[in-house]
């Protein structure tokens, strides 16, 4: 039986609704980005993304269902991120789905947002050429402004989601912000240092770079040492121009790029996986889907990455997601709450010092 799902995202600074099938028709897929509105302060400002959820969220599930041709009545369900994310962003989402659930008498489900990303490369949008999905099992590199890990997915369920290795401190996405405020890129910044990227040398940067825990065993990755050497180039030498300034993104990219495909790889050879997925914001980076790309081609491994659109912060994928745990008969009651940290589990500490021997 193929369900249709309401689902809602509001973790951070997307406002976001869509309507998708338990198939992974996507009927509608809403997005409102918050960018300018924090783009002065450099980041998110927690208060200003809640507030401005409030105010859009109605007329953004309005459009979702009638770009779907759909009423509230004729879903079988409303799924809602409830975790991880800034509590209050949550709250306003959550807030919203239980209105609208109760009031048509409809399950709620509650999604976590990085299994949302995990599972988006099964989307199916509209003018999206159909490539096949990956099957289970296949490892995950899910990067983005706030999450960076690798995980071992052997079902749509999280339950059947291992973390495999996460970065001890910054995201990778976090990582790209505060290297382009620091070059005065603004924000945000990731895709910025792309662009300049792809027109720079990275062997013709004035700065040796780090590569983050480079012939370390595991796969924990780090990415404040690299943010930091960029930091120190800049304070002893200003902010480069031009060229310079590109041949410095390229070398900094390069770096992190070359970090995150070493791990994942070496994590599906690890596990006797021949897949690789890719999610969540950083996934769009041209540099890293051409990277890992080529390196895995090389090594017997398909990659899948998702369209942009299924990379960045999106509610299809959590409309999906609720979709699949609708159809195995799970739902929350009125009473779910909001969580900033993942149900899934972690094996990465935060933080320096030294590990156990894996």
């Amino acid at each position: 039986m193929t369900l249709t799902v309401l689902g809602i995202e509001t973790s951070c600074d997307e406002t976001a609704a869509a309507v998708v099938r338990s198939n992974g028709d996507v009927l509608s897929d809403v997005v409102r980005s918050q960018v300018e509105l924090h783009a002065p302060f450099g980041g998110v400002v927690p208060e200003v993304a809640a507030r401005d959820h409030a105010l859009a969220l109605p007329g953004i599930v309005r459009r979702a269902l009638e770009q779907a041709g759909l009423a509230l009545a004729d879903v079988d369900g409303v799924a809602v991120t409830h975790r991880p994310g800034l509590a209050g962003a949550l709250l306003v989402g959550l807030l919203t789905a239980k209105g609208l659930a109760w009031g048509a008498n409809k399950p709620l489900v509650g999604v976590d947002h990085l299994v949302g990303h995990l599972l988006a490369i099964f989307l199916r949008r509209p003018g999206e050429s159909l490539v096949a999905p990956p099957t289970f099992p296949f490892a995950a590199l899910l990067v983005s402004g706030g999450h960076t890990a690798i995980y071992r997915v052997d079902d749509a369920r999280l339950d059947r989601m291992q973390e495999l290795g996460a970065t001890r401190d910054d995201a990778a996405g976090e990582a790209f912000d505060k290297v382009a405020k620091l070059l005065g890129l603004g924000y945000p910044g990731g895709p910025v240092v792309d662009r300049l990227a792809a027109t720079g040398v990275a062997t013709r940067a004035a700065v040796a770079l780090p590569r983050p825990m480079a012939g370390r065993s595991g796969f924990e990755m780090s990415f404040s040492g690299i943010k930091s050497a960029v930091a120190r180039h800049v304070e002893a030498h200003g902010v480069p121009e031009g060229q310079a300034l590109a041949d410095l993104c390229a070398a900094f990219q390069s770096a992190v790029v070359d970090a995150l495909v070493g791990k994942t790889l070496a994590a599906a050879r690890a596990e006797g996986l021949s897949r690789v997925v890719l999610g969540g914001g950083v996934a769009a980076n041209r540099g890293l889907r051409a990277r890992m790309t080529e390196v895995a081609a090389g090594r017997g491994v398909e990659v899948f990455v998702p369209p942009l659109a299924s990379c960045t912060d999106n509610a299809a994928m959590i409309a999906y997601a609720g979709a699949l745990s609708l159809g195995r008969g799970e739902a929350a009651g009125l009473d779910l709450t909001p969580a900033t940290k993942t149900a899934l589990a972690r094996v990465t500490r935060k933080g320096g010092g030294k590990r156990a021997s894996p």
